[in-house]
């Protein structure tokens, strides 16, 4: 059941109005959920993700810096990548067998604090490398090893 309304759209002139029905969304955007905000369960423990599929250089990386920054770090071994079932093929007495190499080593970080988002925190500067600058986004993809915090990001270099 829609009701209709009638609203002034100027209070110069209360005799222009616009009509609608009551929970008209037309003017009003709706805000969805941040993506940003990942939470799972690694071990027994709801944390909010930090990185997957990440290797141990990584890990060792984001450990030292967040637990710096007054954080309990998670990590936990990744599942392995689902692959495709390969078609059967015929094996003969010529062509030898070739494995794929297994699949690297990959971990899954996380965070206790349920209201940390990397991104958030990266951007807004929240984050201290251990030699007390900013960290900044070269920083956190580790393509510095010293955060240049004078240097903002959307600045070409």
């Amino acid at each position: 059941m829609n009701i209709l309304i009638t609203v002034p759209t100027s209070p110069l002139n209360p005799l222009s109005t616009r009509e609608g029905a009551i929970g008209d969304n037309n003017k009003k955007k709706q805000m969805s959920l941040n993506a940003n905000y990942i939470f799972e369960d690694l071990g027994e423990i709801k944390c909010s993700i930090i990185e997957k599929n990440c290797k141990i250089e990584r890990v060792e990386f984001f450990k030292k810096l967040l637990e710096f920054n007054g954080f309990t770090v998670v990590v936990v071994k990744s599942p392995p990548p689902k692959t495709t079932a390969k078609p059967a093929a015929t094996v003969t007495v010529e062509t030898p067998v070739v494995t794929a190499p297994p699949p690297p080593e990959t971990f899954t970080v996380g965070v206790t604090d349920l209201t940390f988002d990397p991104i958030t925190a990266v951007y807004n500067r929240h984050l201290k490398t251990p030699d007390g600058h900013t960290v900044t986004v070269r920083y956190w993809k580790q393509q510095e090893t010293v955060s240049h915090d004078d240097v903002w990001y959307w600045k070409k270099q």
